[in-house]
């Protein structure tokens, strides 16, 4: 099965709040019908790229089965990480970087390896603010996930 997960967090510029993030699975079932699950978490005391992993990581966790996942993400940060094969280097150097400076979120990024390990999953950049339809998916998700209060979750797939 293919899966796109549109995800998204939104610290709202302040570590403080209020913030949320969001991931949308949209699939097509075996009849050709569509269907489209959203999970999102109301008010979050963190970060915007701890809002980013935490939106992919609780796209990926609610996978039942093993399926074909496209992430698209106005993270430049995630995809990169992926994409340009950081996350390899950071484990390979003991989780450091740059200068030997710790990696942010290592929690987070094992958790967020742990999911991916389950899918053959690809990480696509989607600019921010641009009017591209998927980059508006993801926007229309962090608002609603940043303004809400409330956790949605909808059963795995």
């Amino acid at each position: 099965m293919k899966i796109k997960l549109f995800t998204d967090g939104a610290a709202r510029g302040n570590p403080d709040g209020p913030g949320g993030y969001g991931a949308v699975l949209e699939y097509i079932d075996a009849k050709g019908q569509l269907h489209i699950k959203e999970l999102s978490q109301g008010y979050q005391k963190t970060t915007n790229n701890r809002m980013e992993l935490m939106a992919v990581i609780a796209g990926l966790e609610a996978l039942n089965r093993s399926c074909e996942v496209e992430v698209y993400s106005d993270s430049k940060y995630v995809v990169d990480a992926f994409n340009q094969h950081w996350i390899d280097g950071w484990i390979k150097k003991g989780w450091k970087r740059g200068k030997n400076e710790p990696v942010k979120n290592i929690d987070l990024w094992k958790r967020l390896l742990a999911a991916k390990e389950k899918h053959a999953t690809s990480f696509i950049w989607v600019k921010g603010h641009d009017g591209h339809p998927q980059n508006e998916r993801c926007d229309t998700l962090a608002t609603t996930a940043a303004d809400g209060t409330d956790l949605i979750v909808d059963e795995g797939i």
